[in-house]
């Protein structure tokens, strides 16, 4: 591929992934309930209330953001290998264009996207290093004996910290995810789209949701029912 070919390609990649999500903050904007990051938020919030009205539930909610504070460790600990590791194999594409050769730096296909390949690691770790700090700090409200003075006091703050570090661990998963097409760019250009258009095609179907979603209290069982 020519030069040109190969920087259309790498802007058409990045385009059909910038272009979706602009196309969902706008969506989130107008249909918020029509997306699957909200109604979670939602869902995460409803939980916390939920857990807090229950007495005896301080175990089982300290274990639940365990578990989830544990996932979004993974995946900061994933984003800084990965990080590592391109800022590694990047290394000798920065040299040969910022180092101490005379002339204006050269700026290729390759080493813009690998620029775009560690901004977007470096948003995962970000992102899932603040969702497990404020998982942590949930988990100390959540330990507090439901019905305390404390647990009253911080029962609004806890609800803030659920909601906020789902959504920033999404954002981690999220990051990792727009990464492939940024890979497949770089192995070859023209893979680039297709494998953008591929990502989109699959967080199209992640990203919505339906009332068909919930349950609806007519078709719970009889028997379930209370």
């Amino acid at each position: 591929m020519t030069n040109m070919a190969t920087w259309l390609a790498a802007l058409a990649t990045t385009a059909v992934l910038v272009s979706y999500e602009v196309a969902l903050a706008f969506g989130h904007r107008q249909r918020p309930e029509r997306l699957a990051r909200t109604a979670h938020a939602a869902l995460r919030e409803e939980w916390f209330a939920a857990v807090s009205a229950q007495k005896g539930s301080e175990i089982l909610a300290v274990q639940t953001l365990r578990n989830s504070l544990m996932s979004a460790t993974m995946t900061a600990s994933t984003a800084a290998l990965a990080l590592m590791g391109t800022a590694t194999l990047a290394a000798p594409s920065l040299h040969s264009a910022f180092g101490d050769a005379p002339g204006l730096p050269t700026f290729t296909v390759r080493l813009a996207l690998e620029f775009v390949l560690m901004s977007l690691l470096f948003a995962s770790l970000l992102s899932s290093v603040m969702a497990v700090r404020y998982y942590n700090h949930a988990g100390f409200i959540s330990a507090m004996p439901v019905g305390s003075e404390a647990r009253n006091r911080w029962s609004a703050a806890g609800k803030t910290y659920v909601r906020r570090a789902g959504v920033l661990y999404s954002w981690g998963l999220r990051h990792l995810v727009l990464v492939a097409p940024i890979l497949a760019s770089i192995v070859h250009p023209a893979a680039g789209p297709v494998a953008a258009l591929g990502v989109v095609a699959g967080l199209v179907s992640f990203d919505r949701f339906g009332s068909s979603d919930l349950a609806q209290p007519s078709a719970i069982p009889l028997r379930h029912r209370s």
